[in-house]
């Protein structure tokens, strides 16, 4: 997420979320906090779908922050509504593991379902086509011309 759109969350203006931030640099690695450069910039911008140019953040680029990066803000502002939402990313957060979690479980019972059935289908399924294969072998018989001796 952006700096300002982060702004707008904690309910805090965007240079006082960055000011916030760079005096916390130690606590904001790049894996959690990265500032766009001016092509990536140029490239998001030309992407967002606003009316006036007033609506966009001024000439300074802005921070991009991972969900790491937006869990830490609230180490960094002191602010009943940080505090809140830190609450609410941490629940998010849990939810999604939640989630995956019982994706993967259900992932890895459906496949062993597959391998069981597949076992027990592969018979009926060599069956059938036994069946198809002697009714086709069949027509093709009475199809044909009797050839000697009428």
């Amino acid at each position: 997420m952006l700096d300002f759109d982060l702004a707008k969350i904690y309910e805090v203006e965007t240079r006082t979320l960055n000011q916030a931030v760079k005096r916390n640099t130690d606590l904001f690695p790049q894996d959690f906090m990265f500032k766009l450069t001016a092509d990536e910039w140029k490239l998001m911008s030309s992407q967002f779908v606003m009316t006036l140019p007033s609506k966009r953040p001024k000439s300074a680029l802005p921070f991009a922050f991972t969900e790491h990066g937006v869990a830490m803000l609230a180490n960094v502002l002191h602010s009943t509504k940080a505090r809140q939402t830190s609450v609410a990313i941490i629940r998010i957060f849990i939810a999604i593991r939640q989630v995956t979690q019982n994706y993967n479980e259900l992932s890895s019972k459906i496949e062993t379902l597959e391998i069981m059935f597949k076992r027990k289908f592969k018979d009926i399924a060599e069956a059938i086509n036994y069946l198809l294969q002697k009714d086709q072998h069949q027509s093709t018989q009475q199809n044909r011309k009797k050839i000697g001796y009428k």
